[in-house]
């Protein structure tokens, strides 16, 4: 009988051990765990913040325009970059009196820390090509620079903060569409 009650906890042991297992990889394929570790995002995210991303796969969670993304940029160092995504293949993107215009239409951006003091485009975004910007847009190493991310190197989109704690909370997108639709 004793023998039958310790398999019967050796089981069962082993089933949780198996699922915790699985959950850790799943986890692992649609999760990133990162850190914020440059000023390009105030004054919306901060050096020092952690964050979780949800991974683009294919299709299937892909970031619209508006959203924090992670990204891999095509410029060296090749650390992982924290961007908002503005551009999508097609759009016409252009900076001049301290506004954005996205297909001739100035954005409303309140998330930005400040108007930025140049001068940019009229670009086309490439096929198969994004073009991001950071919130601080007179700090910031992104498309303005003269890059833009192609879609195999955007990682995912930003979902949560976690630390510091009392920093805690969701990371919403920014309704750029909206503007863009006038809805």
């Amino acid at each position: 009988m004793k023998t039958d009650s310790i398999l019967g906890v050796l089981k069962e042991v082993l089933i949780t051990l198996g699922i915790a297992i699985v959950i850790a990889l799943l986890l692992r394929v649609f999760i990133l765990n990162t850190e914020v570790n440059m000023p390009s995002m105030q004054n919306t995210l901060f050096a020092g913040q952690r964050l979780l991303v949800l991974k683009t796969l294919n299709n299937f969670n892909f970031p619209d325009r508006g959203d924090i993304i992670i990204l891999r940029p095509p410029i060296a160092p090749k650390s992982e970059y924290v961007k908002r995504l503005i551009g999508i293949p097609g759009d016409k993107i252009e900076v001049k009196e301290g506004k954005l215009y996205l297909n001739d239409i100035p954005l409303d951006e309140p998330y930005i820390k400040q108007p930025p003091n140049y001068t940019f485009g009229p670009f086309i975004v490439p096929e198969d090509n994004y073009f991001v910007l950071g919130d601080n847009r007179n700090n910031s190493t992104d498309s303005h620079t003269g890059w833009t991310v192609t879609k195999d190197n955007i990682i995912g989109k930003v979902w949560l903060r976690y630390w510091p704690l009392n920093q805690f909370g969701f990371i919403g997108s920014y309704p750029i569409d909206e503007q863009l639709t006038g809805e």
